[in-house]
């Protein structure tokens, strides 16, 4: 007994003998731990647990407790798995440690991965080289050197190309711009949609552009995506000497403050630049906005100007002459039971306006100060449900009117769009009132519409929140 306690062997087997089950048993438990709450260190731990320890135990074992000399070719097999697995474990572990887990925006997730894949095969390589240098005592210096010179030869061979790849690399490590951002190059503007370590991919809306990374590192660009809510789109308009610079700026910022475009409660600003120039900046949810919004803005402000009576490019509407305007009060005369007289009397007191398609031509809320009679056109009349969104309720045509409850001084329901370009007599509201108060049966047919067209909102709103 005195002769195995005193054996070298004995020892080295009962340390395995109750480490071996205990470091299972240990690992077991942190392994489980980890994959319960989704840990990136999971896979790391079981390949200690599965592969490391019992190998390590076997090669202890072998070398140890059995005596078997180390340059045996059962040894040396071991020993090469054991010290495969155990690259194996560095570079799971590095992975999971330093690039798995990394945070949002840190440097560490921004490295591309091309520089992950050198570095594994750096390691790769050189723990191979270790294991044949120390486990089967190969010369492997002459190789490193042969490869070291291979490397240089063909990196000044091919400096020019691996420099172009090299700043590519080091662009997407910074990371100027992500996957759908906006860039604007001296080449190309667009949404990116493809980053990869040669070349960034951008959609131009008419084709995609590919653009070298080296490219991009050696030349300046702006990212209209950064800082995020920051994107605003600039127009610039001209309008008439004679026209009163704050009614300008005034109706622009108006137009743009309806833009469906528009980001959020961002309020757009105009301001003259001088030589009748204006220029109208517009707060835009996206890049990918602007050329929607831009079309939108441009088209609202012709019609928005003709009304107003500002001379957009120096040009003065010509759309109400005194034809037009006869002939759409002839056309309104049986809706508001007018004689001949009264014809006559309402061209003083009657406009005529166009609305382009899309454009407001009533806010609910607001309270209206003139009734609208469409000449030609359609308008869409929409009350807005509990969740924000507009709900139609019906297509107002040629003949109908909007805008009664200005006799009232109530607030207008239900907002009114326009579907196409639509025409409208505009009649004021002192007008109506003197002629309301000489027609009783003009002042009761009114009423029955503002009580019908109010049933018919609540049952539009009804209907959906059922």
């Amino acid at each position: 007994m005195s002769s195995v306690l005193n054996a070298d062997w004995f020892y080295w087997a009962l340390s395995v003998g109750i480490g071996l089950p205990i470091g299972l048993i240990v690992l077991t438990e942190l392994h489980n731990t980890l994959a319960r709450r989704g840990s990136y260190l999971a896979r790391p731990i079981g390949l200690l647990r599965n592969y490391i320890l019992p190998l390590g135990a076997l090669l202890i074992l072998l070398v140890k407790g059995s005596d078997i000399s180390a340059e045996a070719t059962t040894v040396r097999i071991v020993a090469t798995a054991f010290g495969f697995v155990v690259m194996i474990l560095l570079l799971s572990g590095l992975n999971a440690t330093l690039f798995q887990g990394a945070p949002e925006g840190s440097w560490r997730k921004r490295i591309p991965s091309i520089f992950l894949d050198v570095a594994r095969f750096a390691l790769i390589a050189i723990g191979v080289g270790m294991i044949f240098a120390y486990v089967w005592g190969a010369n492997v210096g002459g190789l490193f050197t042969a490869l070291g010179v291979t490397s240089i030869v063909l990196g000044l061979a091919l400096q020019n190309a691996v420099g172009q790849i090299i700043s590519g690399l080091l662009l997407l490590f910074e990371q100027p711009f992500q996957l759908g951002d906006w860039l604007d190059t001296p080449s190309a503007r667009g949404r990116v949609v493809e980053v990869n370590w040669r070349a960034t991919h951008i959609d131009t809306g008419g084709g995609l552009q590919i653009m070298p990374n080296s490219v991009l590192a050696g030349a300046s660009f702006t990212n209209l995506s950064r800082p995020p809510s920051s994107h605003s789109l600039s127009i610039v308009s001209v309008f008439a000497s004679s026209d009163p610079p704050d009614e300008v700026c005034a109706l622009l910022t108006r137009v743009a403050a309806a833009l469906p475009q528009r980001r959020g409660r961002a309020a757009p600003k105009a301001v003259p630049l001088g030589g009748n120039q204006y220029r109208t900046s517009i707060p835009l949810r996206s890049p990918a906005d602007d050329g929607a919004a831009r079309s939108t803005f441009l088209r609202w402000i012709w019609y928005a100007s003709r009304r107003a009576g500002l001379h957009l490019d120096n040009v003065a509407d010509d759309f109400t002459t005194p034809e037009r305007l006869t002939k759409a009060v002839r056309q309104m005369a049986p809706t508001l039971r007018l004689s001949h007289t009264e014809q006559t009397e309402l061209l003083a007191h009657a406009t005529l306006a166009r609305f382009g398609a899309e454009e407001a031509i009533q806010i609910a809320g607001e309270v209206p100060t003139q009734m609208r009679f469409i000449v030609h056109g359609r308008v869409q009349v929409t009350v807005i449900g509990v969740d924000g969104a507009a709900v139609p309720v019906r297509v107002l045509e040629d003949g109908e009117f909007l805008g009664q409850t200005a006799l009232t001084r109530e607030n207008a329901l239900a907002s009114a769009h326009a579907l196409e370009e639509t025409a409208v007599l505009q009649v004021k509201r002192e007008y109506l009132e003197t002629l309301v108060s000489r027609n009783p049966m003009l002042l009761h047919e009114i009423g029955r519409v503002i009580g019908e067209r109010r049933a018919n909102a609540r049952r539009a709103l009804s209907s959906v929140d059922n």
